[in-house]
Formats: C-alpha cells, structure tokens, sequence
C-alpha cells in the first residue's frame, strides 16, 4: 500500500477525534531547527488576525485490536486497514510542513497489538521529529489507555498537548459498549498526566532549561447521544475531571452513527448537535462564568432546554435575583446576567467608575442587549416597553421558528438560519 493510500485511509479514520483546538502555548524555533509554536493556535481555530490554523490530523494505525461498539476502526468492523512506520508519518509531516499544508500534528491511533506496543509507534514518530529533524511545531498526541507510565513519560517529553479520550460517560456504558476498555486505564494515565504536568512546572521555576513536559496541558473528549446519561451527568463528570486531573479542555462530540450495533442508537439517527452545542455553552460558563453544575442542572431538569441557551435557561429559573442594577452590581453578578459576557462586564465595571451607565452606553461596551434588558436596570429604570415575567421574556428571547418547534414538539436545527440563540451564544457573549 503506498503512501496516498495509507493517507486517505487513516486521516479518514482520525475525523471522529473531537480534541483539536489552539494550543495556548508559545515556542520559537532553535537554531538549525524548523518551525514554531505560536499561543494563537495550531488546528481547527483562527488566530487574533483571522488566520486559519491547521494541523495534520492522522492516526498512527487503524488496525485496532478492540471492539467498541461505537468506533468505526473497531476489529469487527469490515474496513481497509493500514499502519504508517514511524519514518512513513515523521517523514509525510515534514514534506506537508515544508508546503505550508500545516504547522504541526494531531497524532492519534488505534490500538495495535498491545497499548505499549502503539505508544512506542508513536514515540518514535515524535522522536524523529523532534530529534532527528529537529521540528518545534506544535504537536498533541494521545495517550493510549493502559500504556505503561514509563512510556507516557518520554511521550510527554515530546509532545506540546496530551489527552486520554474517556468517550463514554459513566463505567456502566464503558461496560456496555467497549468492553475491552476499563476505567481505570483510563483514569491512571490521566493522573499521572496531571502530576507530570505539575512536576515539570516546578522544575522549570528551579531549572530554567529543565524539559517541558505537555506544556500545552492535557484535555479528553465525551461522546454524547450513544448511551442513556442525561445532561446533568455529563456535565458533572466534564466538572469533576477539569478538578481532578486540571485539563485544559473536555471536547463533546455527538453522536455520529457510523456502525451497526444492537446497543447503539439506530444508523438513521440525527446526530444531537444542538445538545452538543448546549453542552459547549454550559462548559465555557463553569469554566469563566464561576458557574458550578448543579446551578444549571437538577434532578428535576436533567437536560438542557433546547429553545434556550444554559445562561438564560439558569436566569429564567431565578428571576427573584433580577433585574440588576448595572451602575452598582458587583463583577461576579454581572457575569450572571444574559448577553454579558466577561469582557462587557470587566468593562461596565471600569467605565462606571466615569460616570452612570445607560443603555446606549451598554451597547458600546459590547453587552447583547437583546437578551441583557430583560435581566437589568439603568439608573434605577428598565428598557421601556418591557415586561419582567417568565412567559413574556421567553417569547421575547425565541424565534418564531423556536416559537413554532416548541408548540409542535419539532427537533430545532443547529443550521437553522433563524436561530438567533445559536448564532449568538457562539461569539461568547452568552
């Protein structure tokens, strides 16, 4: 099988790895060496400029030796396989660097053999890359579950970002659908990611030219829509692991019907993109809105209501807390209210300190004010014409399109072009 092959087949195969994202990381190359990384990003995301930043994203092998349910390259499945040597893939990197195709390498696989059998494939890829032709590009590679410490070590060493997939959400589904996976050889690799991280941060403090280890952090993915968990589980495990093991992202990817299987939802299944979304906008306001799970969710709302985003849904449900004054509440009461965002609240508290704020004022600073004057006040005064009740903000907030959906009980698009809410909630400003 010659290269092209190898290529289609195993880049093909990498696209259902949601955990691309800008490396956050800063790293000029040395002399006699090529390439750079730039904290702007290095795949699926745009620079301060608008540049596009791209990676090669590939696997290693497709020729894996478990049987998960629910992943394409799975040993049962009848599909092309093909394995790059360690040279074939260093080698392909370099020649599409050199084109200016990509700035680094998303470097994945499936589990060939044995987990420390595919870690060291994969070790000797960046090995040559780093070593040999003394590449400082941004690299993230994925550490296979099970793979001995030792050899997640020297990957770490080599690699700018690291993530171990749990994909599933609770031990029971991993059970169900990927039986020759354990949790624990999940959660261990974590863990010792997490202290390496840490432990290399403290050398560099001590040694200026001590090695990096994952500099960039480590992130995960969940899969969400192939098993029964509920929103509020999801999310509570996403918060839970972001404590524990301090990543950096945890990626959410819904559930694409790709194989048969008698415990998964049928081949003809829409995949649940707006709940993937709603899971996004949930995780971006515990991550920087100071909001904890159980604010958004509770056993009596598991999941998060489709017509409005997480942000508004939680104000909806708390309007004994609004409307806010503007000209006087704090910066964490700020973050609380729809349509303001970090940097509108970090600038109404330092404008204010001027003089009062109006409304013409908040549309300067960047606040929605579509959403925002349903929740606040300005100089003791609400934006006229507007009514304070939860049924008359909530049609206020929804398309008609929305409008219509709820009333018939109809899936809403992530696509629809309608969808203010969707549109909006993706700038930040949620």
């Amino acid at each position: 099988m010659d290269m092209l092959d190898k290529l289609t087949i195993l880049s093909a195969a990498a696209k259902y790895d949601a955990a691309c994202t800008s490396s956050g990381l800063d790293r000029s190359a040395r002399p006699g060496g090529l390439g750079a990384t730039m904290a702007c990003g290095c795949c699926h995301s745009f620079s301060a400029d608008g540049r596009c930043i791209t990676l090669l994203k590939v696997l290693q092998s497709n020729a894996c030796s478990y049987d998960c349910a629910y992943c394409v390259n799975r040993r049962s499945n009848d599909t092309k396989r093909a394995t790059f040597t360690p040279r074939e893939l260093a080698d392909l990197t370099m020649q599409f660097y050199r084109r200016n195709y990509i700035e680094g390498l998303f470097l994945s696989s499936a589990v060939v053999r044995t987990p420390d059998y595919t870690c060291e494939l994969m070790l000797e890829t960046l090995r040559i890359l780093r070593r040999e032709y003394q590449f400082y590009g941004y690299i993230h590679a994925k550490a296979i579950p099970g793979a001995s410490p030792g050899l997640l070590s020297q990957l770490g060493l080599l690699a700018d970002r690291m993530s171990v997939n749990i994909e599933l959400p609770s031990e029971a589904s991993l059970q169900l659908l990927a039986p020759d996976k354990k949790k624990t050889d999940i959660l261990a690799p974590m863990g010792f990611l997490r202290d390496g991280i840490a432990q290399g941060k403290q050398e560099l403090v001590k040694y200026r030219h001590a090695p990096r280890f994952a500099p960039a952090g480590q992130s995960t993915q969940l899969i969400v829509g192939a098993t029964p968990e509920t929103d509020l589980q999801i999310l509570t495990l996403s918060s839970a692991l972001y404590q524990k093991y301090q990543l950096k992202r945890v990626f959410f990817s819904a559930y694409l019907p790709v194989v048969e299987h008698r415990n998964l939802p049928a081949l003809t299944t829409r995949p649940p993109l707006l709940r993937e979304h709603r899971l996004y906008q949930a995780d971006w306001l515990i991550r920087y809105y100071h909001f904890e799970a159980g604010e958004l969710l509770d056993p009596e709302n598991p999941n998060f209501d489709p017509y409005v985003d997480p942000k508004c849904g939680w104000a909806l449900r708390h309007l004994d807390q609004f409307p806010v004054e503007v000209n006087k509440a704090d910066y964490e009461t700020l973050l609380r209210v729809p349509g303001i965002g970090v940097k509108s609240a970090r600038r109404i508290v330092k404008a204010r300190r001027a003089g009062s704020l109006d409304f013409d004022g908040l549309k300067t600073l960047g606040v929605v004010l579509k959403r925002a004057k349903y929740f606040i006040l300005c100089r003791g005064k609400a934006s006229p014409g507007i009514v304070m009740t939860h049924r008359a903000i909530l049609q206020a907030l929804l398309s008609d399109a929305a409008l219509d959906a709820m009333h018939q009980g109809d899936q809403l698009s992530l696509f629809d072009p309608t969808m203010e809410d969707v549109r909006q909630c993706i700038t930040g400003q949620i």
